[in-house]
């Protein structure tokens, strides 16, 4: 799974920087090309020229050495993922907040590749609420963190800081790259977001839907190798991986449309917008006034999405729903699986906290046709995505 990757190998001003020789050594002997940028104060740990001659290529340490420019966009562009390992506190900060002060820093914004980082520092400082911010930070901009091991650190203390083992975090990138094929030629539309439907050219029904949870997972797709169109309602959130296609729409009438006029091309549908089950009857062509005390707006059912799309599926597609309950949650969500032919269905608990609408986090239960209801615990909201995409990546392997 490694044969042929280019991996740019940070190396930070840890302790645990004497590890990155190992690392190197075994990047290479599973088919890597590895080359080897470094922070002035690594280099007190572990030298250039050894890590040198284990990749074949020079180290870079500086932007420029007096006379020569060394390229950073051009790393960054070279390397298929970029492993900061060992990772220190300090570099966390930097690359968090978009902080170029060195030649490390300075590839990983340039980077068009994912970013894996392994972190190593003592206890109190993996512990610290500005180290987790960081941390939660580099996660939501899609960069990956390797868990840090526990044992005896620099200090004398003993527990969590730990630099995972060089054989770990070649199996986590082995494992990154096998996980991150398995959509490859996948065509998958999703819709997300609110849907907005007019009651004249200024006021609106709408609702709280931030359209977090359909970008991350979109992200999720993509950066599996997923082809991906985002049908998306009005939401105030960008993509950051490249070759996502995004459609804008307002209403649900627009949305169903729009997602409709792709579905026969899709493999999977994922429908995580929040589409209104109603609109206006009659939409004004200017702004209502205020003159009545009481005022009455006449509504009619829009289409249901969902339910048109399963009529419509057929053997080879996978459709996945959410359900967004207040009560009954479960008997709620199945019966909605089963009345829409769907093949998966994601439910959100509106009454648990730090779920649904506007938060970054969200705790949700996964049910199936096959019978299965698996509930995962309190995440963020791109933890969710990967959660929901493994699901569905098992169920279509397991109908193989």
């Amino acid at each position: 799974m490694l044969q042929g990757k280019k991996i740019l190998l940070g190396i930070t001003g840890s302790i645990a920087a004497y590890k990155s020789a190992v690392l190197c050594r075994l990047l290479i002997k599973e088919g890597c090309e590895v080359k080897v940028v470094m922070t002035h104060a690594a280099k007190s740990f572990i030298s250039p020229l050894t890590l040198s001659t284990l990749s074949g290529h020079s180290v870079g340490t500086d932007i420029n050495d007096g006379e020569t420019w060394n390229n950073h966009v051009e790393l960054g562009i070279w390397a298929d993922l970029i492993l900061i390992a060992p990772c220190t506190a300090t570099t966390i900060s930097k690359t968090a907040h978009g902080l170029a002060d060195n030649f490390l820093t300075a590839c990983y914004l340039s980077a068009k590749c994912p970013a894996v980082f392994a972190p190593a520092m003592d206890l109190d400082m993996w512990k610290h609420p500005s180290t987790i911010g960081n941390l939660k930070k580099l996660q939501e901009y899609g960069n990956h963190i390797i868990p840090v091991g526990n044992g005896f650190l620099a200090s004398g203390l003993h527990g969590d800081g730990r630099m995972a083992d060089p054989e770990e975090i070649v199996q986590y990138i082995a494992k990154y790259f096998r996980i991150h094929h398995d959509l490859a030629n996948k065509k998958i539309l999703i819709t997300a977001g609110p849907t907005f439907e007019a009651l004249d050219p200024v006021r609106f029904i709408g609702n709280r839907s931030s359209g977090k949870m359909g970008y991350a997972i979109a992200e999720q797709c993509a950066q599996r190798g997923a082809e991906v169109t985002i049908i998306s309602g009005p939401v105030q959130l960008s993509i950051r991986t490249p070759g996502i296609d995004i459609v804008h729409v307002e209403s649900a009438n627009q949305m169903h449309l729009a997602s409709s006029a792709r579905f026969d091309d899709a493999d999977i549908i994922i429908l995580a917008a929040a589409v209104a089950d109603y609109t206006p009857v009659v939409v004004a062509n200017q702004k209502i006034k205020k003159t009545e005390q009481q005022f009455s707006i006449e509504l009619k059912r829009t289409v249901d999405i969902a339910a048109d799309f399963g009529k419509r599926k057929i053997k080879d597609k996978l459709l996945v729903g959410f359900a967004l309950e207040t009560n009954n949650e479960i008997e709620n969500a199945t019966k909605k699986l089963h009345t829409k032919n769907l093949d998966i269905i994601v439910l959100n608990k509106l009454n648990d906290a730090g779920a649904g609408f506007q938060h970054d986090t969200n705790r949700i239960t996964i049910l199936d046709r096959k019978g299965n209801n698996n509930t995962y615990p309190l995440k963020s909201k791109s933890e969710v995505a990967t959660d929901i995409v493994d699901y569905i990546v098992n169920y279509l392997n397991l109908d193989q």
